[in-house]
């Protein structure tokens, strides 16, 4: 049985300790540990965290593995500290049936970098029509959870209202990509004051709060629970926390993307930028940080949506919608979150780890670092500055926006299940 003897980390950012990790758990927390023929990290100065998990993961596996594999995409996971990710359902085919998230739940075991938690589709085809085999998906090997058709939105309400319904039987829930499709024909960008000189069409705000609204509304009629995705506007955060005041049964999540990035960059054209929801104005970003702060947002998900080369380098119009995220996330967190002082460590695992795991039902992810918890940690070098060189990165794909950009943080360790996957920040 592997031993591994975490010297001298933050546990959550607080009390130094030393952490013995042996075969698959934790087995003992102190200080002055040993344990003869264990690996040693020294780790003075370093954040031990749970292992991270994004309840937002696009890893395009079946169908577009010109952008992303299982395999790439959970090493890019790896890489930025997770132990575990949802993977959405618009592939091709689309997961919408108990094979198809099976197969995406087998490459990542096969994977052996993180675990793989396939999101089922709410409707057929994504197409808003027909419910999709939710039941049949969930008691599949996969033992889906979480059902989306993000990058389209449930606009129809019955629809939506039947799929609140259906999931409350097993206690699943709905992530909403919340966009009023006629309110945003032709959109290229946020609506406002940049989008007016650029002369781009806008995604005004309204399109995203108005099925927010609705949403919430049906969950509390039906008595389920519903998940906004990447929520990203000042008006969303205020229909969320009235909601939730209510004690309706909603969740949301913010992209580290949205906690950093204005629609101001989208003055350069640089289709990197290109993104949905797009990025919002500074009020926006401010707001979305204290409503993570305050809980009202209760997580951080990436929304990780690789593409290949000859989707991004193109004119703006043509140009697909998304960012690579996995392995930068918790770099922006740091720097939006806890150097600014909104979040302490702990607080970030709790909105990045434990609170996405609890949401998702993904059993062994986001426990605490105790005695017979299962290994699964993150180790987090948060001195360290570098420069964004998606030359570096494990994922299949380059559409970062951070490029050039300094950011603080590194994941010098993660540990899946006692087993390394990064060690000193390489892949193992």
């Amino acid at each position: 049985m592997s031993k591994i003897l975490i010297r001298g980390a933050k546990v959550l950012g607080g009390e130094v300790l030393d952490v013995l990790v042996e075969g698959e758990t934790v087995s003992e927390l102190g200080t002055g540990l040993s344990a003869e023929g264990a690996t040693v990290i020294e780790a003075e100065g370093m954040i031990l965290l749970p292992g991270l998990v994004d309840l937002h993961t696009h890893l395009r596996e079946p169908g577009r593995e010109d952008s992303e594999t299982v395999l790439t995409g959970t090493r890019a996971a790896a890489s930025g500290g997770y132990t575990a990710v949802f993977a959405m359902a618009n592939t091709h085919p689309v997961a919408d049936t108990a094979g198809v998230v099976e197969q995406v739940y087998r490459l990542g075991k096969e994977s052996g970098y993180c675990d793989v938690q396939p999101i089922g589709a709410v409707t057929v085809g994504l197409e808003g029509r027909k419910l999709a085999e939710l039941g049949a998906m969930h008691d599949s090997a996969a033992g889906v959870t979480v059902f989306s058709d993000d990058g389209k939105c449930v606009d129809d309400a019955v629809i939506m209202r039947r799929a609140l319904e259906y999931v409350k039987a097993f206690g699943g829930v709905v992530a909403q990509h919340a966009q009023e499709p006629r309110l945003t024909e032709g959109a290229q960008m946020n609506e406002g004051i940049v989008s007016a000189e650029l002369g781009l069409g806008g995604w005004p705000a309204v399109a995203e709060e108005s099925i927010i609204a609705r949403d919430v509304l049906l969950a509390e009629h039906v008595g389920s629970r519903v998940h906004i995705c990447h929520l990203s506007t000042a008006g969303s955060v205020e229909i969320v926390r009235w909601a939730k005041s209510r004690g309706i049964d909603v969740t949301a999540e913010v992209t580290p993307h949205h906690l950093l990035l204005t629609d101001e960059l989208v003055r350069s054209y640089n289709p990197v930028y290109k993104v949905n929801p797009p990025l919002r104005t500074e009020k926006d970003v401010l707001a979305l940080r204290e409503a993570l702060a305050d809980g009202t947002i209760d997580i951080v998900a990436t929304d990780h949506a690789p593409h290949p080369h000859e989707d991004k380098d193109c004119e703006w119009a043509a140009a697909a919608m998304g960012m690579v995220g996995l392995e930068t996330a918790l770099s922006v967190v740091q720097q939006t979150m806890v150097e600014t002082g909104l979040l302490d460590w702990a607080g970030v695992a709790d909105r990045m780890s434990f609170a996405p795991a609890r949401i998702g039902r993904a059993t062994g992810h986001g426990r605490p670092v105790s005695v017979g918890e299962p290994a699964n940690l993150t180790l987090v070098d948060p001195a360290y500055r570098g420069v964004v060189d998606p030359a570096d990165f494990a994922s299949r794909s380059r559409n970062t926006p951070y490029e050039g950009r300094e950011l603080p943080g590194r994941v010098t360790h993660t540990f899946l299940r006692g087993r390394a996957t990064v060690v000193d920040g390489k892949l193992a």
